[in-house]
């Protein structure tokens, strides 16, 4: 009966979402691999969440470093995003940031140094593009335009 009731508990969605709500206030490294919504305020260093949400009301002071993020509140320190950084208009980040994507809403404010840096990706050689694309038609055409003038 009890094995039953933990398996469901370790299967429900919301097992990996952890939430600091606001009037909370922790002080130290925090470790997750789950999604994470702030509401009150940790100083102190967050490691490796798929993504973080930081309301209105929350404040994070200290490094940040997770898949996606979504803030709206207070952010001091050093950010490190691998996905997409999401700056809501009521946002104010100041400190080093590191990410994958960045979008801002008209009215945040961001104080501070931002590098992005995308994925590699691995574009084909020229010469195996399809023949359709426009590339190859503006060659074809240059090709039979040199030829027209060298026959005439």
């Amino acid at each position: 009966m009890f094995s039953e009731k933990k398996q469901r508990e370790h299967m429900e969605p919301s097992s990996s979402q952890n939430r600091i709500n606001e009037g909370t206030k922790l002080i130290g490294d925090i470790q997750s691999s789950g999604f994470f919504r702030i509401d009150g305020v940790i100083e102190g260093t967050i490691e490796k969440p798929s993504k973080v949400v930081l309301g209105k009301t929350g404040q994070i002071k200290g490094k940040l470093v997770c898949g996606d993020a979504d803030l709206e509140g207070r952010f001091e320190g050093e950010l490190h995003v691998s996905g997409t950084l999401t700056l809501k208009s009521s946002a104010r980040i100041q400190g080093q940031v590191v990410v994958g994507k960045l979008s801002v809403e008209p009215g945040a404010i961001f104080n501070g140094t931002c590098s992005m840096h995308a994925e590699a990706k691995t574009t084909p050689p020229l010469e195996s593009s399809s023949k359709g694309s426009l590339f190859d038609r503006q060659n074809r055409l240059k090709k039979a335009s040199t030829s027209e003038q060298t026959t005439v």
